[in-house]
């Protein structure tokens, strides 16, 4: 006496392949964006970095030889193959005889401009 032993195969119904292709359409797009969202923010915080080393860098400069007495002064740096623009103003300060000293240091990353700012007092006396 034999027994017929049937083999049942397995498989994805139509219904089921749609409904995984449309959840990966949902999901593909958007884990692209968050990963060009986090290579910006890596990518900022790496100019940031290296736009504050420029800004000190050039306050220095400018404090050690005492140029900071004009209105406005401007500049590229350059820090690896990446351009930063500053530049740097002096004004009075409001609350003691002594000078405002400021850098702006300008990048760009992707297409958007980015700044850092950076700021010091100065006696009026330094010549």
């Amino acid at each position: 006496m034999r027994i017929a032993v049937k083999k049942m195969i397995t498989a994805f119904t139509l219904a089921e392949v749609l409904a995984a292709l449309v959840f990966m359409a949902i999901v593909i797009p958007v884990a692209l964006k968050a990963l060009g969202v986090a290579n910006r923010a890596g990518e900022v915080g790496y100019r940031k970095a290296a736009a504050s080393r420029v800004g000190e860098r050039v306050l220095n400069e400018v404090l050690i030889t005492s140029q900071f007495q004009g209105l406005s002064q401007t500049g590229v740096a350059y820090e690896g193959q990446q351009q930063y623009r500053w530049t740097i103003r002096s004004q009075p300060w409001t609350q003691d005889a002594m000078l405002m000293v400021s850098v702006e240091v300008l990048f760009a990353v992707q297409g958007r401009d980015y700044d850092v700012h950076l700021t010091t007092l100065v006696g009026n006396t330094v010549q």
